[in-house]
Protein backbone atom coordinates (compact mmCIF):
# COMPACT_ATOMS: atom_id res chain seq x y z
CA UNK A 1 0.00 0.00 0.00
CA UNK A 2 2.88 2.35 0.97
CA UNK A 3 4.61 1.88 -2.31
CA UNK A 4 1.92 2.47 -4.58
CA UNK A 5 0.70 5.43 -2.79
CA UNK A 6 4.17 6.88 -2.87
CA UNK A 7 4.36 5.87 -6.25
CA UNK A 8 0.93 7.50 -7.05
CA UNK A 9 2.43 10.82 -5.58
CA UNK A 10 5.26 10.25 -7.93
CA UNK A 11 2.82 11.80 -10.91
CA UNK A 12 2.03 14.66 -9.05
CA UNK A 13 1.47 17.15 -11.80
CA UNK A 14 0.54 15.27 -15.25
CA UNK A 15 -2.48 17.17 -15.88
CA UNK A 16 -1.15 20.41 -14.58
CA UNK A 17 0.01 21.37 -18.26
CA UNK A 18 -3.55 21.51 -19.69
CA UNK A 19 -5.68 23.18 -16.27
CA UNK A 20 -5.93 26.82 -15.67
CA UNK A 21 -5.63 27.65 -11.41
CA UNK A 22 -8.93 28.55 -10.49
CA UNK A 23 -7.69 30.51 -7.27
CA UNK A 24 -6.08 33.11 -9.62
CA UNK A 25 -9.43 34.11 -11.28
CA UNK A 26 -10.82 34.17 -7.83
CA UNK A 27 -7.89 36.74 -6.83
CA UNK A 28 -8.66 38.84 -10.04
CA UNK A 29 -12.54 38.44 -9.62
CA UNK A 30 -12.37 37.05 -13.47
CA UNK A 31 -13.22 34.01 -15.33
CA UNK A 32 -11.62 31.42 -17.40
CA UNK A 33 -11.97 32.42 -20.70
CA UNK A 34 -9.80 36.21 -19.31
CA UNK A 35 -7.13 34.41 -19.97
CA UNK A 36 -7.66 31.29 -21.73
CA UNK A 37 -8.68 30.68 -25.59
CA UNK A 38 -10.58 27.71 -24.17
CA UNK A 39 -13.51 29.12 -22.71
CA UNK A 40 -13.59 26.36 -19.78
CA UNK A 41 -10.01 27.52 -19.05
CA UNK A 42 -6.68 25.60 -19.62
CA UNK A 43 -3.96 24.64 -22.50
CA UNK A 44 -2.77 28.16 -24.50
CA UNK A 45 -3.44 31.32 -22.98
CA UNK A 46 -5.31 34.34 -24.96
CA UNK A 47 -3.01 37.62 -25.47
CA UNK A 48 -4.21 39.06 -21.92
CA UNK A 49 -3.90 35.35 -20.13
CA UNK A 50 -0.03 35.31 -21.67
CA UNK A 51 0.69 38.95 -20.61
CA UNK A 52 -0.89 37.98 -16.82
CA UNK A 53 1.58 35.05 -16.86
CA UNK A 54 4.31 37.15 -17.83
CA UNK A 55 4.29 40.58 -15.65
CA UNK A 56 1.65 39.82 -12.94
CA UNK A 57 2.65 36.86 -11.43
CA UNK A 58 6.18 36.50 -10.97
CA UNK A 59 8.63 38.32 -8.41
CA UNK A 60 10.65 39.32 -11.59
CA UNK A 61 9.62 39.98 -14.82
CA UNK A 62 11.45 41.23 -17.90
CA UNK A 63 9.37 43.99 -18.90
CA UNK A 64 10.69 46.14 -21.34
CA UNK A 65 13.96 45.38 -20.75
CA UNK A 66 13.47 41.80 -22.62
CA UNK A 67 10.72 42.01 -25.47
CA UNK A 68 9.17 38.77 -25.87
CA UNK A 69 5.73 37.64 -27.17
CA UNK A 70 3.71 34.09 -28.00
CA UNK A 71 2.81 35.01 -31.44
CA UNK A 72 3.68 34.02 -34.57
CA UNK A 73 2.31 36.42 -37.38
CA UNK A 74 -0.77 37.73 -36.41
CA UNK A 75 -3.27 34.55 -36.22
CA UNK A 76 -0.99 31.87 -34.73
CA UNK A 77 -0.16 31.63 -31.28
CA UNK A 78 2.28 29.25 -29.50
CA UNK A 79 3.22 27.97 -25.64
CA UNK A 80 4.92 25.16 -24.17
CA UNK A 81 5.05 23.29 -20.58
CA UNK A 82 7.98 21.13 -19.14
CA UNK A 83 7.82 19.85 -15.81
CA UNK A 84 10.07 17.27 -13.60
CA UNK A 85 10.76 17.20 -9.79
CA UNK A 86 12.75 15.54 -6.85
CA UNK A 87 11.18 13.17 -5.16
CA UNK A 88 11.76 12.03 -1.40
CA UNK A 89 10.00 8.37 -0.30
CA UNK A 90 9.79 7.72 3.20
CA UNK A 91 8.28 4.28 4.95
CA UNK A 92 8.67 2.94 8.46
CA UNK A 93 12.30 1.31 7.09
CA UNK A 94 13.81 3.55 4.61
CA UNK A 95 14.02 6.89 2.80
CA UNK A 96 14.33 7.24 -0.92
CA UNK A 97 14.82 10.46 -3.10
CA UNK A 98 15.08 10.07 -6.77
CA UNK A 99 14.01 12.55 -10.31
CA UNK A 100 11.63 12.06 -12.00
CA UNK A 101 10.76 13.27 -15.62
CA UNK A 102 6.60 14.26 -16.44
CA UNK A 103 5.71 16.01 -19.34
CA UNK A 104 6.99 18.14 -22.11
CA UNK A 105 4.07 19.49 -24.09
CA UNK A 106 3.66 21.85 -26.95
CA UNK A 107 0.15 23.64 -27.56
CA UNK A 108 -0.88 26.41 -30.13
CA UNK A 109 -3.72 28.41 -31.62
CA UNK A 110 -4.66 29.91 -34.41
CA UNK A 111 -7.06 32.22 -34.99
CA UNK A 112 -9.24 31.59 -38.26
CA UNK A 113 -11.27 34.08 -37.93
CA UNK A 114 -12.55 37.32 -35.53
CA UNK A 115 -14.99 34.28 -33.84
CA UNK A 116 -13.30 31.10 -35.08
CA UNK A 117 -10.31 29.15 -33.49
CA UNK A 118 -8.43 26.14 -33.43
CA UNK A 119 -6.90 24.49 -30.26
CA UNK A 120 -3.91 22.05 -30.39
CA UNK A 121 -1.87 20.58 -27.82
CA UNK A 122 0.33 17.17 -27.75
CA UNK A 123 2.71 16.07 -24.55
CA UNK A 124 5.69 14.04 -26.12
CA UNK A 125 6.49 11.90 -22.68
CA UNK A 126 2.74 10.97 -22.42
CA UNK A 127 1.68 11.02 -25.86
CA UNK A 128 -1.60 13.11 -25.13
CA UNK A 129 -3.73 14.42 -27.40
CA UNK A 130 -6.30 17.56 -27.88
CA UNK A 131 -7.61 19.32 -30.45
CA UNK A 132 -10.75 20.90 -31.16
CA UNK A 133 -12.21 23.83 -32.97
CA UNK A 134 -14.25 26.38 -31.28
CA UNK A 135 -17.03 29.15 -33.07
CA UNK A 136 -18.31 31.81 -31.12
CA UNK A 137 -21.74 31.79 -31.97
CA UNK A 138 -22.69 34.45 -30.63
CA UNK A 139 -19.44 36.45 -29.30
CA UNK A 140 -18.77 36.73 -25.42
CA UNK A 141 -22.56 34.66 -25.07
CA UNK A 142 -22.62 30.84 -27.13
CA UNK A 143 -19.65 28.99 -28.38
CA UNK A 144 -19.81 25.45 -29.63
CA UNK A 145 -16.84 23.33 -29.08
CA UNK A 146 -15.74 20.20 -31.34
CA UNK A 147 -13.16 17.61 -31.19
CA UNK A 148 -11.20 15.95 -28.62
CA UNK A 149 -11.16 17.62 -24.84
CA UNK A 150 -11.29 17.04 -21.63
CA UNK A 151 -14.88 17.47 -20.41
CA UNK A 152 -16.03 20.36 -18.09
CA UNK A 153 -16.86 18.86 -14.46
CA UNK A 154 -16.12 20.45 -11.24
CA UNK A 155 -13.34 22.86 -10.48
CA UNK A 156 -10.65 21.60 -12.83
CA UNK A 157 -8.13 22.25 -10.38
CA UNK A 158 -4.55 21.88 -11.61
CA UNK A 159 -3.46 18.60 -9.55
CA UNK A 160 -4.67 15.39 -10.71
CA UNK A 161 -4.06 13.91 -7.66
CA UNK A 162 -6.91 15.31 -6.05
CA UNK A 163 -9.88 12.60 -5.63
CA UNK A 164 -12.02 15.19 -7.01
CA UNK A 165 -10.09 14.64 -10.28
CA UNK A 166 -8.23 11.83 -11.38
CA UNK A 167 -6.92 10.81 -7.68
CA UNK A 168 -4.19 8.62 -7.08
CA UNK A 169 -3.15 7.94 -10.68
CA UNK A 170 -1.10 4.67 -10.97
CA UNK A 171 -1.74 3.43 -7.73
CA UNK A 172 -5.53 2.65 -8.41
CA UNK A 173 -5.32 0.88 -11.43
CA UNK A 174 -2.81 -1.02 -10.82
CA UNK A 175 -4.39 -2.41 -7.42
CA UNK A 176 -7.88 -2.89 -9.16
CA UNK A 177 -9.91 -0.12 -7.30
CA UNK A 178 -10.14 3.13 -8.20
CA UNK A 179 -9.80 6.25 -5.56
CA UNK A 180 -10.65 9.02 -7.52
CA UNK A 181 -12.94 10.44 -10.67
CA UNK A 182 -12.17 9.63 -13.91
CA UNK A 183 -10.43 12.99 -14.70
CA UNK A 184 -6.98 11.78 -14.98
CA UNK A 185 -4.39 13.31 -17.43
CA UNK A 186 -5.35 10.80 -20.10
CA UNK A 187 -8.98 11.27 -19.93
CA UNK A 188 -10.46 13.13 -22.82
CA UNK A 189 -13.20 13.12 -24.93
CA UNK A 190 -14.34 13.16 -28.81
CA UNK A 191 -17.51 15.29 -28.38
CA UNK A 192 -19.16 18.89 -28.98
CA UNK A 193 -19.50 21.15 -25.95
CA UNK A 194 -22.07 24.20 -26.09
CA UNK A 195 -21.52 26.78 -24.03
CA UNK A 196 -23.83 29.69 -22.50
CA UNK A 197 -22.03 33.07 -20.89
CA UNK A 198 -24.73 35.25 -19.18
CA UNK A 199 -23.83 38.88 -18.40
CA UNK A 200 -20.43 37.52 -16.81
CA UNK A 201 -22.55 36.17 -13.98
CA UNK A 202 -24.05 32.47 -15.16
CA UNK A 203 -22.02 30.07 -17.38
CA UNK A 204 -23.39 26.85 -18.13
CA UNK A 205 -21.40 24.14 -20.39
CA UNK A 206 -23.11 21.03 -21.71
CA UNK A 207 -21.24 17.84 -23.77
CA UNK A 208 -21.76 14.84 -25.23
CA UNK A 209 -19.25 12.81 -26.29
CA UNK A 210 -17.09 8.84 -27.12
CA UNK A 211 -14.65 8.45 -24.24
CA UNK A 212 -12.97 5.00 -25.74
CA UNK A 213 -11.71 4.47 -29.07
CA UNK A 214 -14.04 1.78 -30.78
CA UNK A 215 -16.98 3.31 -32.46
CA UNK A 216 -20.58 2.57 -31.82
CA UNK A 217 -19.00 0.13 -28.40
CA UNK A 218 -21.37 1.81 -25.82
CA UNK A 219 -23.72 5.20 -25.03
CA UNK A 220 -22.13 8.30 -25.14
CA UNK A 221 -21.24 10.28 -22.16
CA UNK A 222 -22.73 13.49 -21.18
CA UNK A 223 -21.65 16.14 -18.78
CA UNK A 224 -22.70 19.69 -17.65
CA UNK A 225 -21.73 22.20 -15.66
CA UNK A 226 -23.75 25.65 -13.90
CA UNK A 227 -21.15 27.56 -12.77
CA UNK A 228 -22.69 31.30 -10.87
CA UNK A 229 -20.05 34.41 -10.10
CA UNK A 230 -22.01 37.14 -8.27
CA UNK A 231 -19.93 40.17 -8.12
CA UNK A 232 -20.34 40.84 -4.48
CA UNK A 233 -17.97 43.85 -4.25
CA UNK A 234 -14.80 44.82 -5.54
CA UNK A 235 -12.75 43.07 -2.95
CA UNK A 236 -14.28 39.87 -2.81
CA UNK A 237 -14.43 37.27 -5.86
CA UNK A 238 -16.86 34.51 -5.72
CA UNK A 239 -18.23 31.21 -7.66
CA UNK A 240 -20.26 28.31 -6.80
CA UNK A 241 -21.88 25.86 -9.13
CA UNK A 242 -22.61 22.05 -9.88
CA UNK A 243 -21.74 19.80 -12.11
CA UNK A 244 -23.47 16.54 -13.44
CA UNK A 245 -22.06 13.45 -15.45
CA UNK A 246 -22.98 10.02 -17.11
CA UNK A 247 -21.18 7.64 -18.52
CA UNK A 248 -20.55 3.72 -18.96
CA UNK A 249 -18.35 1.63 -17.60
CA UNK A 250 -17.03 -1.47 -18.64
CA UNK A 251 -15.98 -4.04 -15.99
CA UNK A 252 -15.72 -7.36 -15.02
CA UNK A 253 -18.19 -8.88 -12.00
CA UNK A 254 -15.50 -10.74 -10.79
CA UNK A 255 -15.38 -14.22 -9.61
CA UNK A 256 -16.75 -16.52 -10.02
CA UNK A 257 -18.48 -15.67 -13.27
CA UNK A 258 -16.27 -12.93 -14.42
CA UNK A 259 -19.19 -11.38 -16.68
CA UNK A 260 -18.23 -8.16 -18.65
CA UNK A 261 -20.72 -5.45 -17.47
CA UNK A 262 -21.50 -1.83 -18.23
CA UNK A 263 -23.41 0.33 -15.68
CA UNK A 264 -24.22 3.07 -15.79
CA UNK A 265 -22.11 5.57 -13.89
CA UNK A 266 -23.82 9.11 -12.68
CA UNK A 267 -21.28 11.44 -10.93
CA UNK A 268 -22.81 14.51 -9.54
CA UNK A 269 -21.40 17.91 -6.87
CA UNK A 270 -21.39 20.92 -6.09
CA UNK A 271 -18.45 23.46 -5.93
CA UNK A 272 -17.41 27.28 -4.34
CA UNK A 273 -14.71 29.15 -4.11
CA UNK A 274 -14.06 32.74 -2.40
CA UNK A 275 -11.18 35.12 -2.55
CA UNK A 276 -10.28 38.13 -0.60
CA UNK A 277 -7.27 40.09 -1.28
CA UNK A 278 -4.45 37.67 -1.37
CA UNK A 279 -6.89 34.79 0.32
CA UNK A 280 -8.35 31.97 -1.47
CA UNK A 281 -10.43 29.03 -0.08
CA UNK A 282 -11.75 26.16 -2.92
CA UNK A 283 -14.08 23.51 -2.33
CA UNK A 284 -15.78 21.02 -4.49
CA UNK A 285 -17.87 17.28 -2.97
CA UNK A 286 -18.77 15.25 -5.11
CA UNK A 287 -20.77 11.65 -4.72
CA UNK A 288 -20.54 8.55 -7.63
CA UNK A 289 -23.38 5.86 -7.86
CA UNK A 290 -22.12 2.61 -9.16
CA UNK A 291 -18.62 3.93 -9.27
CA UNK A 292 -16.75 0.66 -8.00
CA UNK A 293 -19.39 -1.48 -7.87
CA UNK A 294 -23.58 -2.19 -7.93
CA UNK A 295 -25.54 -0.03 -5.46
CA UNK A 296 -22.30 1.39 -4.35
CA UNK A 297 -22.19 5.47 -3.64
CA UNK A 298 -18.67 6.33 -3.57
CA UNK A 299 -17.91 10.42 -1.97
CA UNK A 300 -14.99 12.67 -3.07
CA UNK A 301 -13.94 15.85 -1.25
CA UNK A 302 -11.08 19.12 -1.95
CA UNK A 303 -10.63 21.86 0.02
CA UNK A 304 -7.42 24.23 -0.83
CA UNK A 305 -6.93 27.52 0.85
CA UNK A 306 -4.14 29.32 -0.22
CA UNK A 307 -2.63 32.99 0.82
CA UNK A 308 -0.27 35.45 -0.81
CA UNK A 309 2.26 36.17 1.32
CA UNK A 310 4.63 38.44 -1.21
CA UNK A 311 4.51 38.94 -4.81
CA UNK A 312 5.58 35.29 -6.20
CA UNK A 313 5.36 33.27 -3.04
CA UNK A 314 1.97 31.61 -2.46
CA UNK A 315 1.56 29.29 0.81
CA UNK A 316 -1.04 26.34 0.01
CA UNK A 317 -2.60 23.74 1.89
CA UNK A 318 -5.24 21.13 0.97
CA UNK A 319 -7.36 18.65 2.44
CA UNK A 320 -8.45 15.46 0.05
CA UNK A 321 -10.89 12.61 1.01
CA UNK A 322 -12.45 9.76 -0.70
CA UNK A 323 -14.50 7.73 0.69
CA UNK A 324 -15.35 4.20 -1.38
CA UNK A 325 -18.83 3.43 -0.33
CA UNK A 326 -20.83 5.30 2.04
CA UNK A 327 -22.28 2.71 4.21
CA UNK A 328 -19.33 1.78 5.53
CA UNK A 329 -17.07 2.72 8.32
CA UNK A 330 -13.05 3.62 8.20
CA UNK A 331 -12.86 3.21 4.79
CA UNK A 332 -12.01 6.35 3.65
CA UNK A 333 -8.59 7.94 2.76
CA UNK A 334 -7.08 11.47 4.03
CA UNK A 335 -4.62 13.24 2.44
CA UNK A 336 -2.93 16.91 3.54
CA UNK A 337 -0.89 18.51 1.51
CA UNK A 338 1.35 21.68 2.94
CA UNK A 339 3.40 23.66 0.06
CA UNK A 340 4.10 26.57 -1.43
CA UNK A 341 4.10 27.69 -4.75
CA UNK A 342 7.20 30.11 -5.37
CA UNK A 343 7.47 32.22 -8.96
CA UNK A 344 10.82 33.56 -8.95
CA UNK A 345 10.83 35.05 -12.97
CA UNK A 346 8.11 35.09 -15.55
CA UNK A 347 7.03 31.71 -16.82
CA UNK A 348 9.52 29.80 -14.08
CA UNK A 349 7.47 28.09 -10.82
CA UNK A 350 9.35 26.05 -8.18
CA UNK A 351 6.58 24.31 -6.23
CA UNK A 352 7.67 22.04 -2.55
CA UNK A 353 5.20 20.18 -0.82
CA UNK A 354 5.01 18.09 1.85
CA UNK A 355 2.28 15.19 2.10
CA UNK A 356 0.87 13.43 4.40
CA UNK A 357 -1.56 10.66 3.43
CA UNK A 358 -3.78 8.69 5.97
CA UNK A 359 -6.04 5.53 6.80
CA UNK A 360 -7.03 2.61 8.38
CA UNK A 361 -4.92 1.03 9.07
CA UNK A 362 -2.30 3.68 9.83
CA UNK A 363 0.89 3.28 7.48
CA UNK A 364 4.12 5.18 7.15
CA UNK A 365 4.05 6.78 3.78
CA UNK A 366 4.43 10.66 3.56
CA UNK A 367 6.01 12.28 0.75
CA UNK A 368 7.65 15.54 -0.08
CA UNK A 369 8.77 16.68 -3.22
CA UNK A 370 10.21 20.19 -5.12
CA UNK A 371 8.72 20.18 -8.38
CA UNK A 372 10.21 22.66 -11.42
CA UNK A 373 7.80 24.18 -13.85
CA UNK A 374 8.88 26.13 -16.79
CA UNK A 375 5.67 27.62 -19.23
CA UNK A 376 5.08 30.14 -21.58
Amino acid sequence: MRILIVFAVSLLAFCEITLSLPRFALKEKSSCIDCHVNPTGGIIRNRGGWSYSKNMISMISPREDFKMNNKIGENIQFGFDARGQYLLQMTDSTKKTDFQKMNASLYTNVDLSDNISFVARYDFLQNIWEGYGIIHIIPEIVYLKGGTFSPNFGVRLDDHTAYTRGGDFGLLFTSGIKQGLIYNPMYTESGIEAGLNINDLLFLTTSVGNQGSALFAEDPSFTANLKVTPQLNDEVGLFLGGSFGIYRDRRSTGAPLFKQISPQVQMYGGYLGIGYSGFTLIAEFDFANEYLAKDVKSAFSMVEASYAIIKGLDAVIRWDRFDPNTKSDNSDLNRYIIGFEFFPYSFIEIRPQYRIQSEKPSVTNNSALIQFHIWY
